[in-house]
């Protein structure tokens, strides 16, 4: 997942999309433990995509928490 879609998300939004992607990787992690993926580089794309969104919702609470001061 790109950054610039990351950004457009709403926050609610991202939580969900955070769920799903941590899903999906414990799903990916599981099925190459079992037996080799094809592709194992798709682990680390869901790895960046989950810190990719936690990335943007820490910004988006600091960012609240400026405007607040």
């Amino acid at each position: 997942m790109k950054q610039q879609v990351i950004r457009e998300l709403s926050t609610n939004d991202l939580l969900e999309r955070l769920e799903e992607e941590k899903k999906q990787f414990t799903r990916v992690k599981l099925n190459h433990a079992v037996s080799p993926l094809e592709n194992p580089h798709t682990i680390t794309e869901a790895r960046h995509s989950i810190a990719r969104i936690h990335t943007e919702l820490r910004k988006r609470e600091l960012d609240e928490n400026n405007k607040q001061k």
